[in-house]
């Protein structure tokens, strides 16, 4: 029998990299290795990935909830549901016990440093998120104060940047200021943890579900897949610093002239191989002596 055969298992969904199971007031929450980039899934997988993906998610979930709380429940598989009992294998470090909520459907993107999309938007346009940005900057430059630029959650095809303005158009006024307020907070929180352990935090997203009416951090955290860390070694304003997340992916397969539209090419085992120890070396920075190993084989 399969997880979504059980009977406790209300509904299935599918993500680009995450598995979900309704469980009526709760939610299993399975972070496979798959890896997308430009909102396209791979064919091939980063062995162990998701087990990097949760582990990291889980460490901040349990250090950011004087924050503002989260969904995190538990990652103990002996606290999970019995009929769940029997999938130790394939749930062991890769998943977690969740609280459900109503998503609210934006990505709240804080911006440290100007790099990637932002980038090009401020070269050609001078703003960001259709925000004008009143100094001159240079490429990977710190914005003098964190940004807030939010964008759509999208169930398909890819999110749109929107202004923090454009935000207050379509959600309660209460819920929006609360989204910036407490996404700042995380970004600074996250920049001042891993600053000495050799990272920049360039940009990181956050999301947001509701439980009656309370705000409540959800989905990932700090990760490689929805953040940017830079090598506090090589930072250098101007040119694009050495990174331990997805960009790695997405630079690559820029460069082979794919057309960001599915289906995704294959990846070469070296990016693969790459790819992993990028992640591994983000997390075990990350978690330090608690840091897991995993056959990748």
């Amino acid at each position: 029998m399969k997880i979504n055969e059980l009977p406790i298992v209300k509904k299935h969904y599918q993500g680009k990299v995450r598995d979900l199971y309704d469980l009526g007031d709760e939610l299993l929450v399975v972070t496979s290795d798959r890896i997308s980039a430009f909102d396209v899934v791979f064919p091939n997988i980063i062995p162990n990935k998701g087990k990097i993906l949760n582990q990291i998610s889980v460490h901040f979930f349990k250090e950011t909830k004087d924050i503002i709380p989260n969904h995190f429940i538990t990652d103990c598989i002996d606290e999970y549901p019995e009929d769940l009992h029997q999938f130790r294998a394939e749930l062991e470090d890769r998943s977690m016990l969740v609280r459900k909520t109503r998503v609210v459907p934006f990505e709240c993107i804080v911006r440290g440093y100007i790099t990637g999309s932002a980038w090009s938007e401020f070269k050609s346009r001078g703003t960001v998120n259709n925000t004008i940005i009143a100094e001159d900057m240079l490429e990977s430059q710190r914005f003098p104060m964190p940004i807030f630029t939010p964008s759509t959650k999208a169930e398909e095809g890819h999110d749109i940047n929107i202004s923090y303005g454009e935000m207050l158009d379509r959600i309660d006024h209460l819920i929006a200021e609360q989204l910036k307020e407490k996404s700042i907070a995380l970004y600074k929180f996250g920049a001042d943890f891993l600053k000495p352990k050799g990272f920049i935090l360039a940009d990181t997203k956050f999301e947001f579900g509701t439980i009656e009416g309370e705000v409540i951090l959800i989905d990932e955290m700090l990760t490689p897949d929805s953040s940017r860390f830079w090598d506090i070694e090589g930072y250098e304003v101007g040119k694009t610093p050495l990174s331990y997340d997805k960009q790695y992916i997405r630079d690559f397969i820029s460069a082979t002239g794919w057309n960001k539209k599915a289906p995704a090419p294959e990846l070469p085992q070296e990016v693969i191989t790459k790819t992993y120890d990028k992640y591994y070396t983000a997390y075990k920075s990350i978690v330090g002596d608690k840091a897991k190993v995993w056959d990748t084989k």
